[in-house]
């Protein structure tokens, strides 16, 4: 079994930065692909952003110029640096890990984003 733990999820300004964390642990493949997702109330899931372990990276156009994903596969830790925060941008935000047939989620952590 695949557990993630997200972090960093909070309140902030617009025009305000925050970074989120998403340790994995268990049994892990090691070429996987980690990435963010998010959710507002009302709308659906959508992609945030995603890395290979080849470090190839794609992004949700909304995002694109503002977020960075990166990934420590020594710490099975992925990471979202979110700048020039938008009150749009306020949603849970899901970790997902995903390989071949199998697909795991975090539990979600809250961003708010004040104007």
């Amino acid at each position: 079994q695949v557990q993630l733990v997200e972090s960093g999820g909070g309140s902030v300004q617009a025009g305000g930065s925050l970074t989120l964390s998403c340790a994995a642990s268990g049994s892990i493949f090691r070429f996987n692909t980690r990435g963010w997702y998010r959710q507002a109330p009302g709308k659906q899931r959508e992609l945030v952003a995603t890395i290979t372990s080849a470090e190839i990276t794609n992004y949700g156009d909304s995002v694109k110029g503002r977020f960075t994903i990166s990934r420590d596969n020594a710490k099975n830790t992925v990471y979202l640096q979110m700048n020039s925060l938008k009150p749009e941008d306020t949603a849970v935000y899901y970790c997902n890990i995903r390989w071949g047939g199998s697909n795991y989620w975090g539990q979600g952590t809250q961003v708010t984003v004040s104007s």
